[in-house]
Order: C-alpha cells, then sequence, then structure tokens
C-alpha cells in the first residue's frame, strides 16, 4: 500500500487489517516540498510503524528535484503525474515481493481526484500484471481524523 501520509494510512489500514488483509506500506512521496514538511510527514509515519507495528518500506530519499524535472516535461498534468510515479513504484515494488496486489492511502481523502487515482491504479495493474486493490476509504475520513488528533500525530495544514 503506497503510504501518502500516517494520517490518511490509519482507517486504510485498520479496515484492510480487520478484513483478513495483511498491509505491507510503502513511503514513496518525492511530491512533498519543502523538505521540512516531507521531513514531518515521515517523522509521523515512523511513530505510527511504531505504534502499531505497522510493516513499511521506505522508498528512497526526498526527490523533489527528480519529481519537478518529470512534471516539466509533463507540464499541465501534475495531478496525473504525482499520481502515476508514486503508484508506478508501488506497483513494480509489490510485483517484485512477490505481493498480491497494490493500492493506496489516497483514496481516502476527499481532496483528492478519486477517479484519477482509480484510472492510474487500473492502468498500472494492467503494466505490471499486478492487482489494483480499490476501496473507496474515504467514509473512514472523520474517523482517521479522530484517531489522527488522539495519538497526536503531525497533521499537515494543507
Amino acid at each position: 500500500m503506497h503510504i501518502c501520509c500516517a494520517n490518511c494510512a490509519l482507517f486504510p489500514v485498520k479496515k484492510l487489517t480487520s478484513d483478513g488483509i495483511d498491509v505491507k506500506g510503502l513511503w514513496f512521496n518525492p511530491n512533498v516540498h519543502p523538505e521540512e514538511e516531507y521531513s514531518k510527514r515521515y517523522d509521523a509515519l515512523k511513530t505510527l510503524e511504531g505504534l502499531w507495528g505497522l510493516d513499511i518500506e521506505y522508498a528512497g530519499s526526498y526527490g523533489l528535484d527528480s519529481f519537478l524535472g518529470s512534471l516539466r516535461k509533463h507540464y499541465g498534468i501534475r495531478c496525473e503525474m504525482c499520481y502515476y510515479m508514486r503508484l508506478r513504484e508501488t506497483a513494480s515494488t509489490a510485483k517484485k515481493m512477490g505481493l498480491d496486489g497494490f493500492t493506496t492511502t489516497l483514496l481516502i481523502s476527499p481532496y483528492q481526484r478519486f477517479d484519477m487515482i482509480v484510472d492510474t491504479g487500473r492502468r498500472l495493474e494492467k503494466e505490471y500484471g499486478i492487482p489494483f486493490y480499490l476501496e473507496d476509504f474515504r467514509p473512514g475520513w472523520k474517523e482517521a481524523v479522530r484517531v489522527s488528533k488522539e495519538l497526536g500525530l503531525y497533521r499537515q495544514k494543507y
């Protein structure tokens, strides 16, 4: 499961594990800037990992320069490129690890482009030959906000 931040991981991880699905997380977010914001989100996820005993891989390091470089080539489709980059890394990693599928915590956010994320997941499912797990986690958004506050996790302001 691609994890964009600890807050967005709360409900999907809880829901999937309660459904009997083992979750392996992947932190890969070269789009987050400035670096201070990236570090705060990273640290919050490390905190959640410790609290809940999560299994998370951390791919790469702060990669804003690479991300912005790829956007220059695809001006005007920032959201599509951002979703594609992160989900491609997730699908590729899941395939290499021999996992049953891949998904993303982005599917919980009422602020993300749900249909575009789904279309991207389906496209990568075909490209990598690994199923994209689709579940609309948005009904758990308010619960995730509540749990995040209870745990004292850093919550980004945007």
